[in-house]
């Protein structure tokens, strides 16, 4: 019977172990996860968040600290009178900035503390916040403290000390023990001795200063300084040169706990967190990232486990050793080991810095830098004297010159190109980002044996994978070896033409034409010599930023350049992209003899200047010629150092820059009339001073032609709208690919280079003409030579009747200088030479000249200027 009760007994439990059947109808509760604090302490998130509360209570101790300094007078009674109760007192009224807490606590941790020194605390409150929001060890913890704690008690006495009995105070509670304290042991001449040997004392601990006379000695092996030496000098914020060091012990002190210079570094320091960004692993809810102070000191424990060393006094110096041969440099720092093949973790990341130009903000007027000349030059300038550069407040900051940098973009993008690749099998050993203000260029280094063409073909799908218009890859980078992936940024910077302007390279630029066009990927700014390029071919679909791109290159110009050194010739057949320089005329605008309007619209006469641009040219090169020089440089020069005689026809050349702003309606009304003299332009003009910028909309093979094409050199491609326009204006594709609204390629010194155009609005090109077109200028605009079409003299006889109103004043220098040369009337009388030859006609019918002698001169008749004024006179 006991026997069974006992198996009943047992077999009880297990009926009770069957759980009943679970109802449809009854909801069971959801079960919280348990959150345990060890986790929570140890998590990445809540480091962050205690990083930003460290940093706020940073910043609201510098603003009460600061704000005390003034209001200290008006709160002191207050929180006397009513100690901590003055936290809750609505009725009284503090001025120190954070309200009644910050007057409390300034004046508890100023009056009760350790005064002015109370501003350590707040760098304290910041190196702590620093290390937790970043999570590394950027500031070593306990060093700081160190020098804190010496600060407080060392700042709060000497100031206590050197105020003596101020009414505020300098050195708090504590310093006024302090010095009490030490006075009355040493006497005032003690306690000052004392502050400044402890102050010498921590400078000689500090920075290990030198004492020692000055000698002469052999130069010493230089030992090879590990790395982390160097980041322990920068953690510090010290800036010495380690590797300059004489000897091994003068720069490693035993006190401090360095070891000597043979050193293995830490694997977390291997990569600089600024410079490289290695995405991490997905994590769990509660991460396990160890805090930032918890961490050995590695000096000591290396320098036992590893190193092992001992330095004794008493032992010999040691002899001076043969210097090692230098360890090869690795090209690429490989990361640390994965833990799985083929993962996005594999390939370093690097954000390089943004290229910072400098600019001078307080440059008001830019004064352009004149060569100097011997004593008594001639100066062009001197003309109008009282001319004034336009100022850099006339035009407009648009955005800010800095970059911002999103850094989540930057790992998206990364990592969706690294994922787009691995799914076509192909790797890559490092990718780096390069951030500018309309694109960002991703430098790709593949892994060895991947073909780049495969990369190339990849456009489309990486397009896709990004979801952004405008990739264009470039592959390779000519001269880095790498892969470039150009990325439009969500966010886009404005290029303002005032900060270019602005710039230090364009402020000292002794460029000849200095042109601001914009601003690289890397932030640099691209000025250019015009002078040097030395014509420019513009190309863009309607709206893309050509007109733009003429105005800011006209106002570059205008900023850098006298009245007296350049004109314009303006061509606009729109009739309303150019017409607001009308204001500058008399200062720096070219036109034909007898025209009203200064800017050229009608085709007719755009044929007519382009033939006196021709003319122009060919009797700037007989001035070359009869100064023995190459170019217009040349020439000016000798002209300033008055080496040219103004009596033989020799003047000063201005610059000439021929500006068309719709070159193909040109060619469609005009055709050969118009491609000729440009092509004759293009191929000449460059030595003389004269040069062209051609924009148009359709950069087609009937419009830009092989010949003027082939003259042009450089030449900026906005969007357009197909690849084949892209390879007629640059040779190769890629403007079909950009964004637009500036967004450019330029084909310069046998680069292309993608730049954003820098952005001048119409209102400030406005002001520019307006400040300019106010000033006193020329009686009349610069006026080229007459150009007689052959068509209008068809048909008409050479009579003596009908002779040309300058016959008389062709006769007399033909007389004077007893040469009977056409060319000699081109350049005195500035005339085209159509007009010239039948002048010269006209003098043979008269018999004052011979007949043609073909590359000879004409023989002059007519010795002396009294029988010349006897045929004149016989002529009426």
């Amino acid at each position: 019977m006991a026997g069974n009760k006992l198996k009943s007994e047992k077999k009880e439990p297990k009926k009770k172990k069957e759980a009943p059947a679970p109802s449809p109808d009854v909801l069971k509760p959801d079960k919280e996860p348990e959150v345990k604090v060890r986790e929570l302490v140890k998590d990445e998130r809540t480091h962050k968040v205690l990083g930003a509360v460290f940093l706020l209570l940073a910043l609201y101790c510098f603003i009460a600290f600061t704000s005390y300094l003034f209001t200290w007078e008006e709160d002191q009674d207050k929180v006397f009178r009513y100690s901590s109760s003055v936290l809750f007192r609505d009725d009284v009224d503090v001025d120190n900035l954070l309200g009644r807490l910050g007057a409390f606590t300034s004046h508890w941790f100023f009056y009760k503390g350790f005064g002015v020194a109370s501003y350590l605390f707040t760098y304290f409150f910041f190196i702590v916040g620093i290390n937790f929001i970043v999570g590394r060890r950027v500031f070593r913890f306990w060093r700081n403290v160190k020098y804190i704690i010496f600060g407080l008690l060392f700042l709060s006495m000497t100031f206590a000390f050197l105020s003596g009995k101020s009414a505020f105070p300098w050195g708090g509670a504590m310093g006024d023990a302090l010095n009490k304290w030490v006075s009355g042991f040493l006497g005032k001449t003690g306690t000052g001795l004392l502050l400044i040997t402890a102050g010498i004392c921590w400078l000689i601990w500090k920075f290990n200063l030198d004492f020692k006379w000055p000698e002469k000695q052999a130069k010493a092996a230089k030992p090879v300084m590990p790395a982390y030496a160097e980041e322990e000098a920068e953690d510090e914020g010290e800036v010495e040169d380690l590797r300059n060091a004489p000897s091994i012990n003068d720069r490693y002190n035993g006190l401090k706990g360095d070891a000597p210079p043979v050193f293995k570094e830490e694997e977390e320091e291997a990569f600089d967190p600024a410079l490289q960004l290695i995405e991490r692993e997905e994590t769990a809810p509660f991460a396990t990232t160890p805090p930032p102070f918890a961490m050995p000191e590695p000096e000591e424990d290396l320098a036992l486990e590893e190193l092992k060393l001992t330095i004794h006094d008493d032992a010999p110096p040691p002899q001076p050793l043969p210097e090692p041969e230098p360890a090869p440099i690795p090209l690429d720092i490989p990361p640390p080991a994965p833990r799985k093949p083929k993962v996005v973790e594999d390939v370093a990341f690097e954000i390089k810095p943004v290229y910072e130009d400098p600019t001078d903000e307080e440059v008001e007027e830019i004064v352009p830098v004149r060569e100097a000349v011997p004593v008594d030059p001639y100066e062009p300038t001197l003309d109008l004297r009282d001319y004034k550069y336009p100022a850099l407040d006339l035009l407009e900051n648009h955005g800010s010159d800095k970059i911002v940098q999103d850094a989540s973009e930057l790992e998206k993008n990364k990592n969706q190109i690294i994922d787009t690749l691995k799914n076509y099998d192909i790797s890559i050993q490092k990718i780096s980002a390069t951030v500018g203000p309309t694109v960002t260029l991703y430098e790709i280094v593949p892994a060895a044996g991947v073909r780049i063409s495969r990369i190339k073909n990849l456009e489309d799908d990486i397009a896709l994978s990004l979801s952004a218009l405008g990739i264009r890859i470039i592959a390779p980078i000519p001269g880095r070896g790498t892969i470039g992936i150009e990325v439009p940024n969500v966010k886009k910077t404005i290029v303002s033409l005032r900060n270019m302007l602005a710039s230090d390279k364009f402020q000292h630029s002794q460029m000849d034409l200095p042109i601001a066009i914009g601003k690289k990927i890397d932030n640099e700014n691209f000025i250019a010599d015009l002078a040097k390029m030395p014509h420019l071919l513009m190309a863009g679909a309607t709206g893309q930023g050509k007109s733009v791109g003429i105005n800011t290159l006209l106002v570059s110009l205008l900023y850098k350049k006298h009245p007296s050194q350049l004109k314009f010739v303006l061509v606009d057949p729109k009739k309303v992209e150019l017409s607001l320089y009308k204001l500058i005329e008399k200062h720096f605008l070219a036109k034909l003899p007898g025209e009203e309007d200064a800017i050229i619209t009608d085709t007719k006469k755009v044929v007519h200047t382009l033939n006196a641009l021709c003319i122009e040219m060919d009797l700037r090169y007989d001035l070359l010629k009869e100064a023995g020089t190459r170019n217009i440089r040349e020439y000016n020069a000798k002209f300033t150092q008055r080496r040219l005689n103004p009596q033989k026809g020799h003047r000063y050349l201005p610059f000439i820059v021929l500006v068309i702003d719709e070159f193909a309606d040109l060619i469609m009304t005009a055709g050969k009339e118009v491609e000729m003299p440009i092509a004759r332009l293009a191929q000449l003009a460059r030595a003389v001073g004269i040069h062209l910028i051609i924009a148009t909309q359709r950069p087609s093979v009937n419009i830009i032609t092989g010949t003027i094409k082939a003259n042009f050199p450089a030449r900026i491609a906005f969007k357009v709208s197909s690849k084949i326009d892209s390879r007629t204006i640059l040779d190769t594709g890629g403007a079909e690919q950009l964004i637009g609204q500036g967004d450019m390629l330029i084909s310069f010194n046998g680069e292309v280079v993608r730049l954003q155009c820098a952005f001048v609005d119409t209102p400030e090109v406005e002001s520019v003409a307006e400040f300019i077109g106010e000033q006193r200028g020329y009686p009349d605009a610069f006026l080229l030579p007459e150009y007689i079409d052959e068509k209008d003299m068809e048909g008409k006889d050479f009579s003596l009747a009908d002779r040309d109103p300058l016959f008389e004043e062709a006769a007399r220098v033909i007389v004077q200088n007893q040469q009977g040369s056409t060319s000699l009337l081109q350049r005195r009388m500035k005339l085209g030479y159509n007009r010239a030859g039948r002048l010269m006609d006209q003098l043979e019918a008269a018999g004052i000249v011979g007949p043609n002698m073909g590359s000879k001169a004409r023989e002059v008749n007519v010795k002396t200027e009294a029988d010349l004024e006897e045929i004149l006179n016989s002529m009426l």
